[in-house]
């Protein structure tokens, strides 16, 4: 298998009438997906060359999925843009990506007139009305599902020919994170990094054609790969939740009772909203077997709350970041941990591995003590798209290995084996934090702020026990138009809970901002 369009052809044929996913609009059969992907794909083939970006300027849903899926079958890949982004993060993205076109849809029509440097617009709904009219026009009966034979599945001999020069390491799709230069960083995911790591992920945690997985994350943000991916690949119904419904926690209960949902790999700030207001006492979702969450440190009271409300199901820490394909440990929760244990990231999921260097670059294999969270292995990514400098520092040859090439990702995290050998997380070593269940560049914030007028000097400070990011600056502006002015380059997820004026910034030894008497200043308010 080299194409993770083989999942969708594969599980067309075995559940051709079985919806495939819906998002409260809508609802799609396998076979429906399959069409519409295939017509999109032989749109765009027309218009790009293969192993070329195709940014999709939506938000999710069932559209979104046939364009996610078209461009892999025109040979491209995809780039989620989530259209609430600020205008200028966008055009830097589009910058990156060296691109000024995007698929988007009229209902964003709007935010688009924003957007300088987007020349070259294709929209969804006209791709659309090309089904019907095209002299190449697809019939529903063309689909020969029951002959059992992948080849026949495609149906337009272009994409075929594409397909037939495909290879496992072509790009897939690029998930864009924080980076410490202020650009953006676009982290590229191959087919084969996704394909050994659903493989592995749907078989560990047995999900299958039975299951309803409840979409939580937005679709630029890897966690949304697990979801669409394990139900492509086991032909379970993906249902698409709506956004808004994450600031409506009473109306979230009542959508995963009632669309029976069974699997929930969410972000662990996602979880929390439903127990911080006591959602589960209000409705519990009593159909949900599978509870996955990653992104952030599990608070324990909030895990019991889920725990003891589902006694029945399997709850599992996610450990990993977007550059090595969603995940590389897991941790099975067998009974409800104690309020002074932290809980294991735990073991490798097969064909990673994942291990501790130290400073020295010398593997680590004593328990309780600190090194850096290496990973190798066909999950981890082909770099950052269009930025060598950044990719040369992360991804490298394994040191511990001088006879053949063997590329790592050092993930900047800092772990150690706990008495029982699991692997736990002990924070960052470098300015990276995961907050809100992304990772984010403290310097990236720390240079948006200096730029706005009125701030001369900035320095950010992340509380993790809290779950807190504060940002100290010397200047005259207050914190609410500070917050204003970011909200303007920054995604609302790197904006700072907190801003604090500071007469004079303290510094080390060395002349460098120092975190840590900021950290004692913040406790010594809390006094």
């Amino acid at each position: 298998m080299k194409n993770v369009l083989e999942y969708l052809e594969q599980t067309t044929i075995d559940f051709k009438d079985k919806i495939a996913a819906q998002d409260g609009n809508s609802a799609v059969t396998y076979n429906e997906l399959l069409l519409a992907s295939q017509r999109v794909g032989s749109f765009l083939a027309g218009m790009k060359t293969a192993r070329t970006a195709i940014p999709v300027f939506m938000e999710k849903s069932i559209d979104t999925l046939s364009v996610f899926f078209g461009a892999v079958y025109a040979g491209c890949f995809y780039v989620l843009i989530n259209p609430k982004l600020p205008k200028s993060r966008i055009e830097q993205i589009l910058e990156v990506l060296e691109t000024d076109f995007v698929v988007t849809s009229h209902i964003y029509d709007e935010y688009l007139l924003e957007i300088e440097n987007i020349k070259d617009v294709v929209y969804i709904e006209d791709i659309k009305k090309t089904w019907n009219c095209s002299e190449n026009a697809i019939n529903t009966t063309d689909l020969n599902v029951s002959s059992k034979n992948k080849d026949s599945i495609i149906i337009d001999e272009k994409l075929r020919e594409i397909r037939k020069n495909a290879t496992d390491i072509d790009p897939l799709y690029v998930n864009f994170t924080s980076g410490s230069t202020g650009t953006p960083k676009g982290v590229v995911i191959c087919h084969r990094s996704v394909i050994d790591f659903i493989n592995e992920f749907t078989k560990t945690f047995d999900i299958n054609e039975n299951d309803i997985i409840g979409n939580q994350a937005p679709f630029d943000f890897d966690v949304s790969v697990k979801d669409i991916y394990s139900a492509i690949k086991t032909g379970a119904t993906l249902e698409i939740i709506p956004r808004e419904l994450f600031s409506a926690p009473m109306q979230l209960a009542d959508l995963l009772y009632d669309r029976k949902i069974t699997t929930m790999t969410w972000a662990v700030s996602a979880l929390c909203l439903m127990t911080t207001f006591h959602v589960l006492d209000y409705k519990c979702p009593s159909f949900v077997n599978k509870v996955l969450f990653s992104g952030e440190t599990m608070p324990i009271k909030h895990l019991k709350q889920w725990m003891e409300h589902l006694p029945n199901a399997s709850f599992v820490n996610l450990y990993g970041p977007t550059e090595i394909t969603c995940n590389c440990t897991y941790y099975k929760i067998n009974s409800i941990p104690s309020d002074d244990k932290s809980l294991p990231i735990g073991s490798a999921f097969k064909n990673e591995k994942v291990f501790l260097l130290n400073e020295n670059d010398t593997l680590i294999k004593d328990k309780n003590v600190n090194g850096e969270i290496c990973v190798s292995g066909t999950t981890v990514g082909l770099g950052y798209y269009n930025n060598q400098i950044e990719t040369a520092k992360h991804f490298m040859q394994n040191p511990l290995n001088k006879s053949y090439i063997e590329i790592i990702y050092r993930t900047g995290d800092l772990g150690y084996y706990n008495d029982d050998n699991l692997l736990c997380f002990a924070g960052r070593k470098d300015f990276q934090i995961k907050y809100q269940g992304h990772r984010i560049e403290l310097e990236e914030i720390e240079m948006a702020l200096v730029k706005t007028d009125g701030i001369d000097r900035a320095c950010c400070v992340f509380r993790e026990e809290k779950g807190q990011l504060v940002a100290f600056y010397i200047g005259d502006l207050d914190a609410k138009e500070i917050r204003k002015q970011l909200s303007e380059v920054l995604p609302a997820y790197m904006l700072p809970s907190k801003f604090m004026p500071i007469e004079a910034m303290p510094l080390t030894a060395n002349g460098k901002m120092d975190r840590k008497k900021l950290k004692a200043i913040l406790e010594e308010k809390r006094r």
